[in-house]
């Protein structure tokens, strides 16, 4: 388990500038990359009992994080 969040930038680094770009000019890519970030900080701070959960809240998120994150790559790869 790592205790280092998975931010974006450095899931899809070869994307950055798209990232940036599409959260500048498209508004459900900003809302989509902005609710993975949520996730992501949340998930981050249960993996390091800043904000303890239980075991099975914590898998649920993990599991919506991998789901926005997914989401994010297709619309990346659509976009390119």
């Amino acid at each position: 388990m790592s205790h280092v969040p998975h931010e974006l930038h450095e899931d899809f680094p070869d994307d950055s500038d798209r990232i940036h770009e599409l959260k500048q000019t498209d508004a459900n890519f900003r809302k989509l990359a902005e609710r993975y970030h949520e996730v992501n900080r949340a998930v981050h701070r249960a993996e390091t009992d800043v904000e303890p959960m239980d075991d099975d809240e914590l898998t649920v998120m993990r599991k919506h994080r991998m789901t926005l994150k997914d989401e994010i790559a297709q619309r990346l790869h659509q976009s390119a």
